[in-house]
């Protein structure tokens, strides 16, 4: 599998963590789960014009897409066709980093996969054509960064977003109504302009922030669960059990034997 990535520029990097390409044969597993973790992706299909999000409940059913598509935030997995020849290319967006890109409050895509011409229009074929033409990955690179600046589209996001955003990744993690008292607006006024600009409400956020916590944590052969479930802020393993069933589906223990070293990439056999 080829994997590239590249940083983008300013302003882009305000809002972009990293543009991202792969390249390589599908994989022996035919599809995968993808754990959330409260942020959004744009992702385009090179290889074909259409992407397919699979049912989480019916494995047999699924939706396609065009081959271009905005991955709103997600407060549960899903999932995607793994066994297929890859041509991908995409951009990361920080948490709350999309909004300016997409029309749309952010919140209006929470939990949906959208292609990408319902919210751009003609722009989004012509961005696929123009990295079908490109003859090198740093081209491609040129081509999706350059869209991107001249898709962004200004305010900045709200200082308390932001400011909630710094405090929810802190290692000492605030509570969500302190943050709320710091801030100066009303807890209702809050949780609006939040879902707005990060695309669900803080309370979710801070669930899945605890939830990669764990998912994310230092590796181990054998984790002790309860200890992992103190130390990421759950009240005990009981409550770790329920959220991670919740959120991948799967219990913590069936997660740990699946995990890859991409770690939010779960293989389904």
């Amino acid at each position: 599998m080829q994997c590239a990535l590249r940083r983008p520029v300013r302003p882009l990097a305000n809002r972009v963590a990293v543009l991202w390409f792969q390249q390589g044969p599908g994989l022996p597993h035919p599809r995968e789960r993808l754990l959330p973790d409260g942020s959004m992706e744009l992702v385009i299909n090179l290889q074909e014009d259409e992407l397919r999000i699979w049912d989480r409940r019916d494995p047999a059913r699924y939706e396609r897409l065009d081959g271009a598509m905005i991955i709103g935030a997600q407060p549960e997995y899903f999932v995607i066709d793994t066994d297929k020849p890859q041509r991908v290319m995409g951009a990361h967006f920080r948490p709350g980093g999309a909004f300016p890109f997409l029309g749309v409050p952010a919140g209006a895509l929470l939990g949906l996969q959208v292609s990408l011409r319902e919210l751009w229009g003609g722009f989004a074929c012509e961005l696929r054509e123009r990295l079908l033409e490109a003859c090198s990955m740093e081209q491609r690179f040129d081509v999706l960064e350059a869209a991107l600046l001249r898709r962004i589209d200004p305010p900045d996001p709200h200082p308390a977003v932001e400011f909630a955003l710094r405090a929810f990744a802190a290692p000492m993690r605030r509570t969500i109504t302190g943050v709320t008292e710091e801030t100066g607006l009303s807890a209702r006024r809050f949780i609006e302009l939040f879902r707005a600009q990060v695309g669900m409400t803080p309370k979710m956020y801070c669930r899945l922030q605890r939830f990669q916590s764990v998912v994310c944590g230092p590796v181990a052969p054998d984790i002790d669960w309860a200890a992992a479930a103190l130390e990421a802020g759950y009240s005990d393993q009981s409550h770790l059990i329920h959220d991670f069933q919740s959120i991948a589906g799967i219990s913590p223990g069936v997660w740990a034997r699946l995990r890859t070293p991409h770690r939010n990439h779960v293989p389904m056999p």
